[in-house]
This record gives C-alpha cells, structure tokens and sequence, in this order.
C-alpha cells in the first residue's frame, strides 16, 4: 500500500514543519558504508519534525496491516526517540507544514531512549464511544531498543483477531491482545469507578495500633540509667607497670650537630616503644573498663494494642462508570500520513524503506531484500573490526610486557627483582590480570624509590590502647626498635630536618 525507499531527495514528498522550535536540519543521505539513501537526523540536540502525507487512507479495519520501517543509528542512541507517528486525517484539525507534537496520531511505534525510558513504544490513540475522548494507550512492558550502531527493521503487525505483533529484525519480540490488560489503561474501561463526589467521614479512623491507655510504667523502670557503667568487679592485671610510658625517647638518639636550639627550638628525641612494655600486660594509668549496665532499659513506651475504633482504609464507593463501554474490537482511526516528531541528542539518524501493507509476506520480503543483506554486511565489517582490534590489544599488550620486563632489569629493584617478574609470569598466562600487574609493579617500584630516596624511614606505630597486648603488635614493634636501631642517624636526621628547613626559610 505504502513505500518510501528514499532513493531519491525527499523534498516535495515529504514536508518539513515550519514551526520554530522544530530547528533541526533534515538531509538526504548515504548509510554508511552502503549506497544505499535514507533520510537523516544531521545535528545533535535539535528537535525535528517531518511529514508526508498518503495518497490514499489507510482504514486498520479490515484485515491485517503491517507497519514497517529501518532505522539505523550511527552515533548509538543516549537520549532521543527514533519513532514514527501515523497520523489521523486533516479532518482531525492539522496541516502538514505547521505539523508537530499536537497533530492527532492514530499510532505512535519505534524506539526511544533516554534515561530510564528504553524501549520500543507502541501506542494507540483509542476513541472513548461515551465520552468522545482520544486516550493513549501504551504498549505494556515493550521490546528494548538494540544498543548496537546497526541498521534495524521495526515491524507492527495489526491482525484481525485483535491481535499485535511487535517484531524487531523480523524476529518476534511481543505478543498482545489489544482487548487485554496488555495496554496501559486497558481499552475497554472498568465498569465501575470510585465516586469522586464521596468522601471520607471526620469520624473514620484508619489507625489499626494505639498505645494502650491504661498500661502504666514499671515502679523499678528507670529511663535515666546510662547504657555502660564502670566495671567495679574488674582487677588490674599483674604485672601492670603504672609508672612506666608506653613511649620513651629514643636512648641511642643524638641531636644533629648542625642543631641550634636558639634557632630550631629544644631538640627533642624521637620516641619509640618502651622495650619495659613488651613483656608486661601494660603500661601506663589502669582504669576500669565499661560494661554493660544490666539496669538500663531506655525510654518506657506504653505496649501497642487493637484500636476498637480502627475501621480499616477508607475508600470511596464504587459507581458505574459512565465512559464504560463494550467492544468486540478495536475503532481504528485511519491513517493519512507518516510523520517523524523527535527530539533527540545524537546525529546520525538515518531513517529508510518505511512501509505500510497488508500481507505479512510484502513485508518479511522487503526484509530480505532490503534491510537482510546491508545487516549482514555491518555486521561482517563489525566482526572485522573487533577482531583487528583484538590484534592490536594483542601487540599492545606485548609491547607493555616487553617494557615491563626492562623494568625490571633496573639494578636499583635489588630484592624486589623477583616480584616482578613472578607478577609478569602470572600476568602473561592470564592477560586479563595485566592492568592489576601493571599497578601492582608501578607501587613497588614507587615503594623502593621513596625508600632510596629517604634511607627507609619507617612509619613509627600507633600508640597501644587496650588493656593487654598483642603479640603480634609487639613483634611489630620489635621490629621497629630495630630499625630505628640500624638507622638511628637517618632517624635524627629526619627529625631535625622540617626544623633546619623552617629555620633555613626563616
């Protein structure tokens, strides 16, 4: 009944709307990579609007329709919708070139996406018998739009049994009844509404719990005793050794001889764990530890009970509906015209080989001759594509071993050598761990050369808390005595370094 190949410029044919807000620029346009024309969405961030109008009605009345048509979508789709609007008779009140979002559609089919919205819409504009109303009715739970940047061929396929086909590729993607719970509202309205004009009594309570009014606090209830309280029952372990600091100055310290106290201050000594500590269970003031305070209760709440006076939700009565109607099948509007109305962030739009007919097979053979083989060859060329860049992934990734491993053949590395070649070895076997590898390298290399560069200084550790010790954290500071010990003048050269350096800027 209806074709537009676009194979040749679509002025005259279709009409482009001289409303303002409808800014973007409509070109006549190769698909990539095809000879193939079609029409296409050139600027980015524009609203466009667009419309041809058919030599003859088409009545969705009688038998089967088909509503098809390609939409190839080269820059991928963000935010924009890609459908298409079939649009009522003049008669409906609308010309073609003041066209745009207000013209009465009969029905609106193709993908949009942006945000939460992704999928591909079909909505029926449906006219209420009783109350001469057009409401729209829109597709439950839809196709999602395919995220690729290939040609696709959207089909709707209206049947005679109240039936509708949403078909993508020519592959069935959903199934409705068109008198179903499948549209959003239904089309044939409930017969009973709720009564606008009923309202709710002041007297009706909806609360189902109420505190009960005669229960009373406890005599022995006491809502100011505090969640913990010193435990009087504990002892101090033995051994504790009241007077000695977790912390004293380091005794092998010796205060830099560039130090000058009138200019850098009292040098002090750095401090390290007192050695005194390690085999006692602590050092320093005891005080008894906190538990829990078995008398503490919180706030007293009354107990909730059954509300004698609950009544349950309230609603209003139902009353028949006055919009209700029956219907055997739906009351098609007829369609005069194909309009584009979108608003979309993404050029590169390209619309082609739209199509309205009455047999399934036009159709499935315009599919085949048309949109069949430009698919496959995107998708050949696509293949192409991802397995040359997967090659190039593979000579990068050679590349970044084969620098990775004269890192390692730096002398300055020393014992650390050994790591990064076994973080190498594990990485080549498995190239997915190889960002990992690389990170985990660039931190030890980092590691060795601020070590280099600051004699190895370590980091003195925090101050013990608890009341007994950990083995583990004495090992540690053990461990760091002896380092200080090793290192003592890299130590008190460190300390006296931000004061000679303050005293420099002085």
């Amino acid at each position: 009944k209806v074709y537009e190949p676009f194979d040749k410029a679509f002025h005259g044919r279709w009409i482009v709307s001289e409303k303002e807000e409808f800014n973007g620029v409509w070109k006549h346009a190769k698909s990539e990579g095809h000879d193939d024309y079609g029409l296409l969405v050139s600027e980015k961030a524009r609203r466009y609007a667009i419309v041809k109008e058919l030599d003859n009605v088409v009545s969705l009345k009688d038998g089967t329709v088909v509503l098809q048509y390609e939409v190839r979508l080269q820059e991928g789709l963000e935010c924009g919708g890609a459908y298409l609007k079939y649009l009522r008779p003049q008669e409906a009140g609308w010309i073609p070139k003041e066209f745009s979002n207000e013209s009465p559609y009969t029905i609106m089919f193709g993908p949009d996406k942006c945000g939460g919205t992704n999928k591909i819409h079909f909505i029926l504009k449906h006219k209420n018998p009783k109350s001469g109303e057009y409401i729209e009715h829109h597709l439950k739970f839809p196709p999602s739009v395919p995220s690729d940047k290939l040609t696709h061929v959207y089909t709707a396929v209206l049947k005679p049994e109240n039936e509708l086909l949403i078909l993508v590729d020519g592959e069935e993607k959903k199934k409705a009844n068109f008198l179903s719970d499948d549209f959003e509202p239904p089309l044939i309205p409930a017969e009973t509404i709720p009564d606008p004009d009923d309202k709710k009594p002041e007297y009706w309570d909806e609360t189902e719990k109420i505190q009960d009014p005669d229960a009373k606090k406890p005599d022995d209830w006491e809502e100011d005793a505090p969640m913990e309280i010193i435990d009087e029952d504990a002892v101090k372990p033995e051994g504790w050794l009241d007077d000695e600091p977790e912390e004293i100055d380091d005794p092998e310290a010796t205060k830099p001889e560039d130090w000058v106290d009138e200019e850098d201050g009292e040098w002090e000594a750095p401090k390290i764990e007192n050695p005194k500590c390690e085999e006692a269970p602590g050092c320093g003031e005891w005080k008894k530890p906190m538990k829990s305070n078995p008398a503490y209760k919180g706030k007293w709440y009354a107990p909730l009970i059954d509300n004698p006076k609950y009544k349950g939700i309230w609603k209003p009565r139902d009353i028949p509906n006055p919009n209700y109607f029956k219907l055997d099948k739906p009351n098609f509007e007829p369609i005069a015209a194909i309009g584009i109305e979108i608003w979309t962030m993404q050029d590169g739009i390209l619309f082609d080989n739209i199509i309205i007919a009455s047999d399934e097979k036009v159709a499935e053979s315009y599919r085949k001759t048309a949109w069949k083989p430009k698919f496959d060859a995107e998708k050949e060329k696509q293949k192409a594509e991802e397995v040359a860049n997967a090659g190039e992934l593979k000579g990068f990734q050679k590349m970044v071993f084969d620098l990775l491993y004269k890192v390692a053949d730096i002398p300055f590395l020393g014992e650390h050598k050994s790591k990064v070649l076994d973080l190498l070895e594990k990485a080549e076997k498995q190239p997915n761990l190889i960002v990992g590898a690389v990170v985990s390298i660039i931190i030890i290399i980092l590691t060795v050369f601020l070590m280099f560069i600051f004699g190895g200084k370590q980091q003195q550790p925090a101050k013990a808390t608890g009341v007994t010790k950990k083995s583990d954290g004495a090992a540690a500071s053990s461990s760091n005595r002896q380092g200080a010990t090793e290192k003592k003048e890299e130590q008190n050269e460190d300390a006296s370094a931000p004061r000679r350096r303050a005293r420099r800027e002085t």
